[in-house]
């Protein structure tokens, strides 16, 4: 068997990376404690520092760290304190009586009578001349900041590499299901699924795949149900058409437009079941010459729809299914606001197709909630104002499977509707 065939969980490249990480910090900060420059200074000598004062041309490791005048008197710094004890050590190593020496300490009363830790001011009479030794100030960043610093970044840089390409196999495989699960419709093929990956990743996998076939074998039955619906009732239909045609003038018309009105209703219904479960084209679509060809038309059958130029942008997607897309949005614009004006223009990768109307716009509470199946803008129930209550749930349809968005908005006291839809990068 192939390592492919039992792919390891994604806990595998995880737990060793974080064992990794936890190994080659302690490691590198074992370095560092056990062969690195100590975190502060070493103490220094009584010794050392009476021959120093005594001497200062002589040369040793502590008289690199301090440094020696004459004349004024001993000034303690702002972290530096006597101590009586100090001074009485310091005297007895120049041979020197302890009224002639005179010290502060930043740490006074060290644990070792021949050692002196931290900083000071030691200052020596001698043939009546103050001299006077202090320590150089600590600087901001020592060489034990600087090699642990610099070990630290060395392990973050070893571990960098290992840890990117980890990271990207694992949400490589993720991303690209997620991105396919959000372009999925009930009906249409499946996008690419990642064939790699992790077990837990290959789990996923199969589990959208087999969500959408359940989706779409769910579509495909209930489009079924609702043709066969469609089709038992068209039968008593035909009757009623057949028995109203006895009846009186005024009373057959009105029973013919009742009848006209149902066979609509489940025309629209039939529609809107089969635009959620068939397969679309994929074509490349120039939508300034599809909305002109569109407006077009419907202006010369009557309709007040304008449209204003645009820059040219290409969609991919089926043409009939944005024609229709369009066309709903432009009747609803025409019924409620008198007449429509398209206009478009594209940002980022995205063309902005606005369609605006003269009418008073919808309340923005209510501006989604009719986007669902059967709400409609006239509580009334008058399809001569109000249609079936399909038009905009099949729009946001056909807009979501082509990877974009459905708005109805106000502008400027007027109804607004706002699709986008991604266009191809130009060539």
């Amino acid at each position: 068997m192939s390592r492919a065939d039992h792919p390891r969980s994604i806990a595998v490249p995880i737990f060793a990376l974080v064992v990794t990480a936890v190994f080659v910090v302690t490691a590198t900060f074992f370095a560092v404690t056990f062969s690195g420059p100590p975190p502060r200074a070493a103490p220094m000598q009584t010794s050392s520092i009476a021959a120093f004062l005594q001497a200062p041309r002589a040369q040793s490791r502590d008289s690199r760290r301090m440094t020696l005048t004459e004349g004024a008197a001993p000034v303690a710094r702002a972290d530096e304190r006597p101590s009586i004890g100090q001074d009485v050590i310091i005297a007895a190593a120049l041979d020197a009586a302890p009224r002639d020496v005179r010290g502060f300490y930043s740490e006074p009363g060290g644990d070792r009578r021949n050692e002196i830790r931290g900083g000071f001011t030691i200052g020596w009479k001698s043939a009546g001349i103050w001299r006077v030794v202090r320590t150089d100030p600590e600087p901001l960043f020592t060489r034990w900041h600087l090699v642990t610093l610099g070990a630290m970044l060395a392990a973050m840089l070893l571990l960098a590499g290992p840890a990117w390409w980890i990271a990207r196999a694992i949400s490589k495989p993720l991303r690209q299901l997620a991105d396919t699960a959000t372009t999925a419709r009930a009906g249409a093929p499946l996008g690419t699924l990642p064939a790699g990956g992790a077990s837990e990743v290959r789990d996923l996998t199969r589990a959208v795949s087999a969500m959408h076939q359940r989706l779409t074998r769910h579509a495909e039955g209930r489009t079924t149900m609702l043709a066969a619906i469609a089709h038992d009732l068209g039968t008593p239909l035909s009757r009623l058409s057949f028995r109203v045609e006895h009846l009186p003038e005024e009373a057959r018309e009105r029973a013919a437009a009742d009848i006209a009105e149902m066979r609509a209703m489940i025309a629209s219904l039939l529609r809107f079941a089969r635009d959620e479960a068939s397969e679309r084209s994929d074509a490349r679509i120039d939508l300034g010459s599809m909305l002109d060809a569109l407006v077009e038309d419907m202006h010369m059958a009557g309709t007040p729809v304008s449209l204003e130029p645009g820059e040219r942008a290409i969609v991919r997607g089926d043409p009939q299914a944005l024609r229709r897309l369009f066309t709903n949005l432009i009747d609803n614009a025409v019924r409620y606001g008198e007449s429509a004006v398209l206009s478009w223009h594209v940002a980022d990768g995205i063309a902005d197709i606005l369609i605006d109307d003269r009418g008073p716009g919808v309340d923005p509470v209510q501006a989604e909630r009719l986007f669902e199946p059967f709400v409609r803008g006239d509580p009334s129930r008058n399809r001569a104002t109000g249609g079936t209550g399909l038009g905009l749930a099949i729009v946001r349809g056909i807009a979501e499977s082509h990877g974009g968005t459905v708005t109805l908005e106000r502008h400027d006291g007027h109804g607004r509707a706002r699709v986008r839809l991604p266009v191809e990068a130009n060539r």
